[in-house]
């Protein structure tokens, strides 16, 4: 017996289960024990990164079991396939992470393809670490399929002496140790009992920050993101989840009904008042883009000036992801947010419901010790800022939550180093000074290639007790889990001729993150000079190869380091092929 509920003659999958012409295409299905009734009801793609690199994604494959069931109890058949994912923590402070912003791509042209190929009608989404996420919810939007997104969960919190522990500590650390305040010992102790479970990271870096994202823009179900993944309880939004994406399959709500101007707008807003990531700042560009949207790095911006911060989350504040979710989650943050009308209420969600009316069901109220009222935040704009001026004239990113007034304004002179590495040899070394600010140039989407975070620079930085007596600008990324005056995103970057690769050593920076500014104290016909003089990008040693492709393809960082045009080149859309 058919289900009803669904019309499959306009359903993607009508092209591989329908008519007499689908006879060996149907064969390959009931080879798999899937019977005639599951045939023709909508084809859902399960898609999960689950790899054995990292706790991130440990966990998804479990859990994608539970979405499958709720696939099954909604009338739907379930697909379950598998992307890559490559774990920031494991590439970090190497060459490996030059991939890590290619696999975002990657990701979501991966899940494209298998959409495309086998004709699913749907999908729901598990991702874990930093890149996945973003890269699923692209796919999504590229796609416009009816969608659901679904975090794995983070990690739960180590324990040490009496305070909880996440991987930016272990970092830290190492620069603790480079300096002589830590032994062997007690480092081998602490890397022992940072990371005690499966689950993303458990600070309010990247991966964290894009789980967010996934609630506040309506992409995942209202409180799915906040459960460590640990928890036996996930299954319950695994379930919802599957059984919400059919909803969607019978309404027609297509991933570009949920992910609008108004809702990006959304997801920048939790963002800032969470102290996010700045990594932020290149997903929410890269996700409009998938819509035909235009939202680059100034619009984001634009939200975080206005923002308030009132969510006291490491790596500025107290707090992990864990905590967050027994304060009520993001649902009580948009609340916050709400009474301050910083929240569009008419955007769609991934229920079938608005976000005002999935707002009205919300009974938490904020705690004041996690999430602190909207009219009593930590402080009145928000914890991540935009940055302009003719170092960057393409603007520049820095999260700021934790720091005071004081520690926002950094003027030095420019101490140059043409890569990651050889400023993370200078740290070592303790060769720079107080008072400098450290340029990494060479580092960005095309110059990298792959635009590497620093966290071992900064984290080294940290850890020496240095983290606020320099300042370090780069056209690369940083961490989620960085702190201290750390500027990245600088664009134009340096393999592009942008004014970072002009730079010279000695030159006067300025940085005020209060008036948004970035600048360096040469004159306009000086950098026209050394322009004239430039020799053109640095050599890398990816001449062949996936990296070398990326950095064929990839754009600006501005409008988010996409690689392909995007909406607004389309000619047709999959749902309706």
């Amino acid at each position: 017996m058919r289900n009803s509920r669904f019309d499959k003659s306009t359903l993607p999958s009508r092209h591989v289960t329908e008519g007499p012409a689908r006879a060996p295409h149907r064969s390959y299905l009931y080879a798999m024990g899937i019977s005639e009734e599951e045939i023709h009801q909508p084809l859902v793609g399960v898609a999960t990164c689950w790899n054995e690199a990292a706790p991130c994604n440990i966990a998804l494959n479990r859990q994608a079991q539970s979405v499958k069931q709720g696939v099954k109890v909604g009338g739907g058949t379930p697909r379950e396939f598998t992307t890559i994912t490559v774990t920031d923590g494991i590439a970090m402070g190497h060459e490996g992470m030059r991939s890590s912003l290619a696999s975002r791509e990657a990701i979501a042209d991966t899940v494209e393809l298998t959409m495309r190929g086998h004709c699913y009608d749907a999908i729901v989404g598990l991702a874990g670490c930093d890149k996945s996420l973003p890269g699923m919810m692209m796919a999504m939007i590229r796609l416009n399929v009816p969608s659901v997104f679904i975090y794995g969960g983070s990690i739960l919190p180590g324990r040490l002496n009496g305070r909880d522990l996440t991987v930016q500590d272990v970092f830290e650390a190492v620069g603790q140790h480079q300096a002589g305040n830590m032994s062997d010992a007690e480092l081998d102790i602490l890397e022992r009992a940072a990371c005690p479970s499966a689950g993303a990271c458990g600070g309010q870096f990247t991966a964290n920050t894009m789980a967010c994202v996934s609630e506040a823009v309506g992409l995942a179900l209202m409180n799915s993101s906040g459960a460590p993944a640990p928890y036996e309880s996930r299954d319950q939004y695994g379930e919802a989840s599957g059984q919400a994406v059919m909803n969607l399959v019978e309404k027609n709500i297509r991933a570009r009904d949920i992910v609008t101007r108004k809702s990006l707008e959304n997801a920048a807003r939790v963002v800032a008042c969470t102290g996010g990531s700045t990594n932020a700042g290149l997903h929410l560009p890269a996700m409009a883009h998938e819509a035909g949207i235009d939202f680059d790095l100034f619009d984001v911006t634009d939200i975080f000036r206005d923002t308030p911060y009132f969510v006291d989350l490491k790596p500025g504040g107290q707090y992990v992801a864990k905590d967050l979710y027994e304060a009520g989650g993001v649902p009580v943050v948009m609340k916050e947010l709400r009474k301050a009308g910083l929240m569009h209420e008419d955007c769609m969600t991934a229920s079938g419901r608005t976000m005002g009316e999935e707002l009205d069901l919300i009974a938490h109220e904020a705690d004041g010790r996690v999430i602190y009222p909207v009219e009593t935040p930590i402080s009145a704009t928000g914890g991540v800022v935009g940055l302009k001026g003719n170092l960057a004239p393409e603007g520049a990113i820095v999260k700021v939550a934790g720091m005071s007034e004081e520690q926002q304004v950094f003027t030095g002179p420019a101490r140059v180093f043409e890569c990651e590495e050889e400023a993370f040899a200078a740290v070592q070394a303790r060769s720079y000074k107080e008072g400098e600010v450290l340029v990494i140039r060479n580092e960005g989407p095309a110059g990298g290639p792959g635009m590497r975070e620093m966290l071992a620079t900064t984290a080294a930085l940290s850890g020496q007790g240095m983290g606020k007596k320099v300042a370090l600008i780069t056209d690369g990324r940083f961490s989620g889990a960085t702190r201290g005056f750390c500027v990245g995103h600088v664009g134009p970057e340096a393999a592009h001729g942008g004014p970072i690769a002009l730079v010279k050593d000695g030159d006067v920076i300025t940085i005020n993150a209060i008036t948004g500014e970035i600048s360096v104290a040469v004159s306009d016909a000086d950098l026209a000079a050394r322009k004239a003089d430039w020799k053109g990008p640095r050599k890398t040693n990816y001449a062949a190869g996936a990296l070398w492709k990326y950095a064929q393809l990839v754009g600006d960082t501005r409008r988010g380091a996409v690689t392909h045009p995007g909406a607004n080149a389309e000619t047709h859309v999959y749902m309706d092929l």
